[in-house]
């Protein structure tokens, strides 16, 4: 139809005419609300955003005269943050003359990463960066898998 009869047409029904393919031959409109049609696709990416997957990375500070006792609550806490599908940040502080005694440190996120093995896998390998020595582990793909269907047997 001619573009004077879609106008008149949109302003009968008191919706707007909206160019959806101007490069086609001939250029194709339609008749829509389109300040509705704005909201529901604003809608729809906010949806698609909310539904989309965010890895946080997490960070557990060690020193290297740690305790087992701590060693073991912090094991527990980086456990859990892998098991959430986290990433964590494991960061040995050293202090002092403990710089000089960096294999304890060293030894502390070997045993932390080799305890974890079975639901992590090293993002990256202890470096030392300053006074601190840091590795990353990242959640194994195997251990994500199991958690949609614990989620499912709760609901």
């Amino acid at each position: 139809m001619t573009t004077d009869r879609a106008k008149a047409l949109a302003v009968e029904r008191e919706m707007d005419l909206v160019e959806v393919a101007p490069q086609a031959q001939p250029p194709v409109a339609r008749i829509m609300d389109y300040g509705k049609f704005k909201f529901e696709s604003l809608k729809k990416d906010k949806d698609g955003r909310r539904k989309h997957n965010v890895i946080k990375v997490k960070e557990m500070k060690l020193r290297p005269k740690i305790g087992e006792h701590d060693f073991q609550t912090k094991f527990h806490a980086v456990k859990s943050f892998l098991e959430e599908g986290d990433k964590v940040k494991l960061t040995i502080m050293f202090r002092g003359r403990e710089m000089v005694h960096q294999d304890i440190g060293k030894k502390l996120l070997d045993r932390m990463a080799l305890e974890l093995k079975t639901i992590s896998t090293i993002e990256r390998m202890p470096l030392l960066e300053g006074r601190n020595m840091i590795m990353i582990l990242a959640p194994a793909a195997a251990a994500q898998a199991p958690q949609p269907q614990a989620q499912a047997r709760k609901s």
